[in-house]
Formats: structure tokens, C-alpha cells, sequence
């Protein structure tokens, strides 16, 4: 009997620790089991939806926040909203696509401070649509943007505002904003008394500036946003407003190297416009200190007008004709423009470019990019250029119109001796026949 009560008792022991051994096994089991569930799966689809939603276009993302309160949530979350552009027109006299008022009205609600990515786009020429844009600006109070560009797709709109309430209305952005980098305000009525707010508040993180056609700016305050926005890359700005002070200021030991300068040398009225001369020991010194930026111009200009350029060696990368340009000043451009990469004429006169554009391929080492446009220029001529630029011509444009047969060269064996040269198949450009 003693011997079964303790077989009984070792059986109940032996079953004690077989449930206790069970029942840590159990909790093992749960605590793995809680590890592999910790993910937080609501807040896994939330992330889910939210990256789904970045690649939605606006209306269609409003469309899918009615699908449920979870959905409406992840419309509303700040990652959505840091980059918006805002496109204004008057519904009632265009059809082009315009923000839905309360949009608008919800954004400036609730969004306002997480906009960092902002663009005004007006597309009509509408006052109307200028001042909305105005409207807005002036109530991002709480913003810190980062970027802002004013677009203006048919001109001239803001130039149509009272200036006072344009300056106001951009004045609470560039005090508001204080790690500004980016800013597009061409063909606005920006004066120099803003940009010096705009220097007081961004100076250490500006470091894009584009404002073409900005007639209430002076030499003076352009020269005052160089002389303390040291972090400035990229600037665009009109000749007029280019002086040697701004080049020298440029090219400080205290200023970072500048990537890009793009300059608008505009005349509206033939003979009205007086063209001042840049010297060129202030060019030296902008190429010593920036010896990689790209400096582009554009020149609408009339032929009279180009007796200040092109007059000594200026470092230009991109040059630009927009208007017909003479042969003299072709010439001038290949012997004052060493760092020359790009060339595109739009026009020249009624006689062919033979000895200019062989001058330029001998003297612009860099040139890889050419277009012509309707300029004349022999056949003969035109296959040495591209023979003498070699493979490194990487776009090449002309109207077949306008290359002039020889005795060495029709207009059907040029697209061979082209191709050849060229190490690709290239053939010219051709004029639409309706």
C-alpha cells in the first residue's frame, strides 16, 4: 500500500510539473506570439494608404478620403500637405483647371502651417486671379516655407496689382518663413524695401533667387541681397540690374561658389534702352572664384543695340538669340566666348555664316550644342563645323531651307557627310508644310 501511495504521489508530482512545464510552454508560446503581433496594423495601413495617396492626383484623393473615417484621416495628415501649387483662374470666362475655392478655404484651416513646397500658378491674365493669389499668401501666418514660386502663365497679372498690396501680401511670407531656399517672383512688383525683408529673415538659407523682369528693383537692392545671402547658388536676374558691385560681391571669399547665373538682356523699344558695359576684370574675378557656374544669357535685342556686348572675353556657357542677329556679332561671339557649350540663333541677315561658324568651332572648344534656326549657311561650311566639332555635338538644328547648295555638297549628300561626322544619323530640320 505505501509502495502504491507513493507511486500515486510520484505520479501526481510527475503530472504537477508536466502541467507547470505546459504552462510555461503556454506563456512562451504567448509571449512569442505577442511579439509577432506588436506591430501596430492599423497604424501599418495607415502608412500604407498615406503612400498610396502621395501618387494620387488632388480630386482623386478627395474622391477616395469619402471612402471612410480612417481614409479621411490620412488625407488630412501633414505629409500630404507640405507641397501644394495652387492653380487660379475665373471659372466664369475660362475653362482652365482652378483649386476649388473651399479647398482653398480647408488648406489655409487646417494645412497652412504644413506647407513648405508652395507655387502660385495663375494661368489667365485676370487681376481677379492675381489677387486671390495675394489673398492666400497674406493668411500663411503660421507657414515656415521652404520654396515659392509665383507663376504667371499669361502675363502680365501681378504687374496689373496695386504694389502695396502685392508687397504686403508677400512681406508676411518672407517674415513668417524663416529657412526660405527657393524663390520664383518674376514679372512681380517686388521692390527693394521687401527683398531687404526678405534678407532679414532668410538671409543664411536662401540659396535660389529668380526674378526676371522685376521693374521696381534697382542695382541696389539685388547688390544688398549678394552682399548678405552667402549660401546663394542660383540667381536670374535682367541686365539692368547686373553691375560690376554685384559681380565683385559674387565673388567674395565670404560667398559660396555660384552654379548658375542666368541673365535677360531685353530691349522692348529699339533705341530707347541704353546698355551699360560690364568690365572685365569683374568677370575675372567671377570666373576665378566660381570657375563651374553656368552662365547663361538670353538676348532680345535689335541689331543696333549689341555695340556694348561681346566687345572682350566674358565667361558665357549658354548663349541665346531670340531676335535675328547680325554676322558682325556672330563673329565677335566666337572670339570673346571660350566656355561657350551652347549656341542657338533663332535669325540671322540675308548673308550666309561661313566664316563665323567655322571660327566659332575653332575657338569654342566646349561648344556641344547648336541650333541655327533659320540662318544661312553654305553647305560646304556646315559640313567643316560640324567635321571640326566632331562627335561631341550632341544636338544639332537647321532649317534645310536655309543651307545653300555648292559644288561640293547637295542638299541630299549633306545629311550623309553630317551623319558621318557626327557618328549618329542626323538629318535637318524641315518647315511644316501646313
Amino acid at each position: 500500500m505505501k509502495r502504491g501511495r507513493k507511486t500515486n504521489e510520484a505520479n501526481s508530482s510527475s503530472s504537477e510539473d508536466t502541467t507547470e512545464k505546459a504552462s510555461k510552454r503556454h506563456k512562451v508560446v504567448e509571449k512569442k506570439t505577442t511579439l509577432v503581433q506588436s506591430p501596430d496594423w492599423a497604424n501599418l495601413l495607415q502608412d500604407i494608404i498615406l503612400q498610396v495617396f502621395q501618387y494620387l492626383p488632388l480630386l482623386d484623393r478627395a474622391h477616395a478620403s469619402q471612402v471612410c473615417r480612417s481614409w479621411n484621416q490620412v488625407f488630412h495628415m501633414p505629409d500630404l500637405w507640405r507641397c501644394f501649387e495652387f492653380e487660379l483662374n475665373q471659372p466664369a470666362t475660362s475653362n482652365l483647371r482652378t483649386t476649388h475655392p473651399e479647398l482653398i478655404k480647408q488648406i489655409i484651416k487646417r494645412h497652412s502651417n504644413h506647407l513648405q513646397y508652395v507655387s502660385f500658378k495663375v494661368v489667365d491674365s485676370s487681376k481677379e486671379s492675381a489677387e486671390a493669389a495675394c489673398d492666400i499668401l497674406s493668411q500663411l501666418v503660421n507657414c515656415s516655407l521652404k520654396t515659392l514660386g509665383l507663376i504667371s502663365t499669361a502675363r502680365p497679372s501681378f504687374m496689373d496689382l496695386p504694389k502695396s498690396h502685392f508687397i504686403s501680401a508677400l512681406t508676411v511670407v518672407f517674415v513668417n518663413s524663416k529657412s526660405l531656399s527657393s524663390l520664383k517672383i518674376d514679372d512681380t512688383p517686388v521692390d527693394d524695401p521687401s527683398l531687404k525683408v526678405l534678407v532679414a529673415n532668410n538671409s543664411d538659407t536662401l540659396k535660389l533667387l529668380k526674378m526676371s523682369s522685376c521693374p521696381h528693383v534697382s542695382p541696389a537692392g539685388i547688390l544688398c541681397v549678394a552682399d548678405q545671402c552667402h549660401g546663394l547658388r542660383e540667381l536670374a536676374l535682367n541686365y539692368h540690374l547686373l553691375s560690376d558691385e554685384l559681380l565683385l560681391a559674387l565673388s567674395s571669399e565670404k560667398h559660396v561658389r555660384l552654379e548658375h547665373l542666368r541673365i535677360d538682356v531685353v530691349s522692348e523699344n529699339p533705341g530707347q534702352t541704353q546698355f551699360h558695359t560690364i568690365q572685365k576684370s569683374s568677370w575675372d574675378a567671377f570666373i576665378k572664384h566660381s570657375p563651374k557656374v553656368n552662365l547663361v544669357m538670353y538676348f532680345f535685342l535689335y541689331e543696333e543695340e549689341f555695340d556694348p556686348f561681346f566687345r572682350y572675353e566674358i565667361p558665357v556657357t549658354h548663349l541665346y538669340f531670340g531676335r535675328s542677329v547680325s554676322k558682325d556679332v556672330l563673329g565677335r561671339v566666337g572670339l570673346t566666348c571660350p566656355r561657350l557649350v551652347e549656341l542657338v540663333v533663332c535669325a540671322n541677315g540675308l548673308r550666309p555664316l561661313d566664316e563665323e561658324l567655322i571660327c566659332i568651332a575653332e575657338r569654342c572648344k566646349y561648344l556641344s550644342a547648336v541650333g541655327l534656326g533659320e540662318c544661312e549657311v553654305s553647305c560646304s561650311a556646315f559640313v567643316e563645323f560640324v567635321k571640326m566639332c566632331g562627335g561631341r555635338l550632341s544636338q544639332l538644328s537647321i532649317m534645310e531651307e536655309v543651307l545653300i547648295p555648292d559644288q561640293k555638297y547637295s542638299l541630299e549628300q549633306i545629311h550623309w557627310e553630317v551623319s558621318k561626322h557626327l557618328g549618329r544619323v542626323w538629318f535637318p530640320d524641315m518647315m511644316p508644310t501646313w
